[in-house]
Parts: C-alpha cells; sequence; structure tokens
C-alpha cells in the first residue's frame, strides 16, 4: 500500500506524543476518614502514611470527620462500597470502647468493618505530681499501692473524661489491685495535666507523648507504663505488670491503638493488597521518624491477626467499662 504524503506530515504536526501517567495516575484516590479532629496522633500518623502508599496505591485522600466520639467518622465508612477506595483510620475508642460506653452507636464494630491492619500503640504512663509523691512517700508502684490500701480514698486521680483511657486504666487498676482511689474527671487531657501539675490531683494515667517533657523537668515522677511491654522512649520505666507482679496486677495491659479498616464485604484480595502497601510503609524509616515524634511504636498486623486482636480488646473493654460505670450519654 503506498505511503501518502499527509501520513508522513502527521507526526510533525501533532508533534511528540506525551509519555502516559503510571497507571495508578488515573485511579479514583482512596479516602482515609479520620474519625477525630487534624492536628491529633491519628490525623498525624494518617498523613504520614498517606504520603509513603502514593507509588502502590496512588493518591490517598485524608478526610477528619470528628464527633461523637468518633462515631460518626466510623459510621461513615461503615457504610461505604466495600471497593477499597474508603477506610477508617480507627482507634481502641471507637472498636473495643465506644460499644460499651455508649448506650447505643450506629455501626457493630465487629460485622460491620474488615480490618486492615493496626498501625501503632501509643503508651499511658502513670504519673504523680512530684511534691506529693515526696509527701507521702510514694517511690514506685509497690508504695503508691500500700499507701493506698493504707489509706482508702485519700488519694486520686484525674483523667479526660469519664470513659476515657486514663479513667479506664485508673478504674482496672483499683479492681485488679483492691485499692479506692477517687475519680476526677476533667473536660480533656490538657486541663487533667494541669490540675495534676498543680496539685490538686494525686495522679493520672496519661498519654506518655503528653507527659514525657514533664517528667524529664522532674515536675512528674513516672512510676510505670501501663502497656504489657516497657516504652522504647523510656525503656527505665516498668510496665504496671511486671512492677505489680506480687500485687496481683500481672496482667494489667492497656493502650492506645490505632489501626486501619475497610467497610465489611472488603475482597480479600484488596484487603491483603492494603494490608502489604500499609504494613510496607510502617517499616520505613521516615515513617517510624514521624511516630518517634509522637512516642509511639509502628505495630503493624495481618489482617486475620488484626480482626483477632480487635475481637479480644472489644472483650476485654467490656468488663472495663462495666467496672467503671461509665457512660457517655
Amino acid at each position: 500500500m503506498p505511503i501518502r504524503r499527509r501520513d508522513l506530515l502527521l507526526p510533525l504536526l501533532l508533534g511528540p506524543l506525551a509519555p502516559l501517567p503510571p497507571a495508578h495516575a488515573q485511579a479514583r484516590p482512596i479516602r482515609l476518614i479520620v474519625p477525630y479532629p487534624a492536628g491529633g496522633p491519628l490525623d498525624i500518623a494518617a498523613r504520614a502514611l498517606a504520603e509513603r502508599v502514593r507509588d502502590s496505591l496512588g493518591p490517598v485522600v485524608v478526610e477528619n470527620r470528628p464527633g461523637a466520639g468518633g462515631n460518626l467518622g466510623a459510621d461513615l465508612v461503615a457504610k461505604a462500597a466495600p471497593d477499597g477506595h474508603t477506610i477508617l483510620m480507627g482507634a481502641v475508642a471507637t472498636h473495643a470502647i465506644n460499644p460499651w460506653l455508649y448506650s447505643k452507636i450506629p455501626y457493630d464494630p465487629i460485622r460491620d468493618f474488615t480490618p486492615i491492619t493496626r498501625v501503632a500503640q501509643v503508651p499511658n504512663v502513670l504519673v504523680m505530681n512530684v511534691e506529693v509523691a515526696n509527701r507521702l512517700g510514694i517511690r514506685d508502684l509497690a508504695t503508691l499501692v500500700a499507701y493506698a490500701k493504707a489509706n482508702p480514698g485519700k488519694l486520686n486521680f484525674g483523667s479526660g473524661g469519664n470513659g476515657s483511657a486514663g479513667h479506664l486504666a485508673g478504674e482496672l487498676l483499683e479492681s485488679q489491685a483492691g485499692v479506692f482511689l477517687v475519680h476526677i474527671p476533667y473536660p480533656g487531657g490538657p486541663a487533667a495535666q494541669l490540675a495534676l501539675l498543680s496539685g490538686q490531683v494525686d495522679l493520672n494515667f496519661d498519654n506518655l507523648a503528653a507527659a514525657s517533657a514533664n517528667i524529664k523537668a522532674g515536675k512528674l515522677v513516672a512510676l510505670a507504663v501501663t502497656t504489657a511491654k516497657r516504652s522504647a522512649a523510656m525503656p527505665e520505666v516498668p510496665t504496671i505488670a511486671e512492677a505489680g507482679h506480687a500485687l496481683g496486677l500481672a496482667r494489667f495491659d492497656i493502650d492506645t491503638w490505632f489501626g486501619l479498616f475497610g467497610p465489611a464485604g472488603l475482597p480479600p484480595a484488596t484487603t491483603q493488597r492494603l494490608n502489604r502497601a500499609f504494613t510496607d510503609a510502617l517499616a520505613s524509616p521516615e515513617f517510624k521518624a514521624r511516630l518517634a515524634t509522637l512516642l509511639a511504636e509502628p505495630a503493624p498486623m495481618t489482617a486475620e491477626a488484626f480482626a483477632a486482636f480487635v475481637r479480644a480488646e472489644r472483650a476485654k473493654y467490656e468488663t472495663v467499662v462495666k467496672l467503671s460505670g461509665a457512660k457517655a450519654d
């Protein structure tokens, strides 16, 4: 077939063809719902992860949907299409505490979600006002429990509110150690910390990241961390379980964790693809460094292990919340 003149001129008229974009550049973005306000640990971790998975998953857009203790954002994902384009940065509150704290929530934390991976754990720490500890002769967890047993109701502890992680940790300590402490709820963690520093309360179960500066400054004494393992950020501080092994506290384990969930019915192949991309991101030095600023530690899991973990946490907090008598509504 003879070559026509216009066939030769066409490439010159059109110019060189632009390179094709990567396949995922055309993909619909993934919405990563954070059910809390911007600026908190979950939000910071979500945005750092979104950057790390861009090459493997394409664009991930973080959306803050706060309200009702995290329930509103969680419900949005529970009702989303199970196509992998809407996922949740859930937490111990949304999936283990709130089902027992609220008389009714709009989703089922087990049936309405597909667990993808746990992301991180943030230790909490039992801290005392240094002046109070010195005055009462409290040096460690053993002397705290001994004083509390000899003086029931004379020690109090503050928290960021009824049903907060700090409140529930205090209730669990009371139950397992057989002591009575007076709980004083405040409207948020910062207010509770200010009350502790000013001597209005004797002790708190505070977020390690929030308490660390005052511990290092000598204003607070760290008696123990609430997690099963010591924190890499403060390895010299024992766990409540090890320091209280002879005090009935050998099984004490409470922490703040968060992780990724899709809606129920997410196809197994999609779940595995998301798990692989996010766990790879969790292993990156850049993400570990970002978490270290929050004194949090990466805690990836397989989807199956994370599902079992969430079920166990939900069962654990049923007991703890009922012990506390706390209600959010």
